[in-house]
């Protein structure tokens, strides 16, 4: 499988702090890849550098291409999609509007419409016509994911989609995650929920101080106790 992202030796930094301390990991078509790993160990900072949020010092690849250094939005129109975990949505633009923001005029025949939003997420279509600002926390999750599918990107990176969601909405997710690979979109997944990433993961990287301190496949992590004891159980 080829890789279509591919991230080596990343530094990043907050003004004198390092925060990313020369990261190496890979995400190869269709593939969900989740990085793990506590809170303030780098892993939303190595998304940001990806993205060009934060500047980052290293190679960042996507299809081949050296993206380093480029300003987000012309990284977003190469194919990369990114879901902040502030779920940025437009509170005063109807459910409707913030889907269509998403698009891309860039790309006549994406592979998502409007009506593949509503067909994945139900709940979405029943509010189409309500403003973005009253829906719970778990819809407005669900918008920002189908938002930045509507730009049919070829790579979504997602922050955190399931923080401080019910149950049966982490579920939902979830499937929609699965749904998103099953169309051959790759995703790069930043997780705390452990069985989650466990069970929708091709790959998995464990991130701690900076630095990736683990990387295999799901059956491999679930074997492995001592990283899970060290690096991510609370």
């Amino acid at each position: 499988m080829s890789a279509m992202l591919e991230v080596e030796d990343l530094h990043a930094y907050y003004g004198k702090s390092h925060i990313l301390q020369g990261v190496t990991f890979s995400v190869g078509e269709g593939e969900i890849v989740s990085l793990l790993g506590r809170n303030g160990v780098g892993r939303s900072t190595a998304i940001k550098a990806i993205m060009g949020d934060v500047p980052p010092r290293g190679s960042v690849k996507f299809r081949g291409r050296q993206i380093a250094g480029m300003k987000p939005h012309q990284i977003a129109r190469l194919g990369l999609g990114y879901v902040p975990e502030n779920r940025e949505i437009f509170p005063s633009l109807t459910v409707r509007q913030n889907l269509f923001l998403g698009q891309k005029s860039t790309r006549e025949s994406g592979r998502w419409k409007m009506a593949d939003m509503f067909g994945i997420f139900p709940r979405l279509e029943e509010r189409a016509d309500t403003p973005a600002g009253v829906l719970s926390g778990g819809e407005q999750q669900m918008l920002t994911m189908c938002r930045t599918l509507m730009g049919d990107p070829d790579l979504i990176m997602v922050d955190e989609p399931t923080e401080g969601l019910a149950p049966m909405m982490v579920e939902l997710v979830g499937k929609l995650l699965e749904e998103i690979a099953g169309r051959g979109v790759s995703i790069l997944l930043v997780e705390q929920k452990l069985a989650i990433a466990l069970k929708i993961s091709r790959r998995l990287y464990v991130m701690g101080h900076g630095r990736v301190v683990f990387e295999g496949k799901p059956a491999d992590l679930s074997a492995d106790s001592p990283v899970r004891k060290e690096w991510l159980e609370v």
